[in-house]
């Protein structure tokens, strides 16, 4: 992609994917997911994943699975919310953006 992905952008991202899971997902299965929209590395994603858990937007547990423990990243109400106000910013931006590409005015 062309476009720069901001910090905001990829938390959205982010808050989305684990979002559709309602008892959470790990860690490779979020990349994996965002890898469907944007191009991200693990090493950029999970300082993305620590911050959104500092800031009370997700949960951490951990499940045994084939003699290893997985990461597992839940949403929380906070997180929830932060995910609508991002899904209701960009619907605005995009909006924009889209007007000014197609030359029409979208309202």
């Amino acid at each position: 992609m062309v476009f720069n992905t901001g910090a905001a952008l990829l938390d959205a991202i982010v808050l989305a994917v684990v979002s559709k899971e309602e008892d959470g997902t790990y860690g490779y299965k979020i990349t994996q997911d965002v890898r469907r929209a944007i191009d991200v590395s693990e090493s950029t994603l999970y300082p993305v994943l620590r911050r959104l858990q500092k800031d009370g937007c997700l949960e951490v547990y951990d499940v045994e699975c084939g003699g290893r423990n997985r990461r597992y990243y839940k949403i929380t109400p906070r997180g929830l919310g932060q995910r609508d106000l991002y899904k209701a910013e960009w619907a605005e931006y995009s909006s924009k953006i889209t007007e000014l590409f197609s030359g029409e005015e979208i309202v």
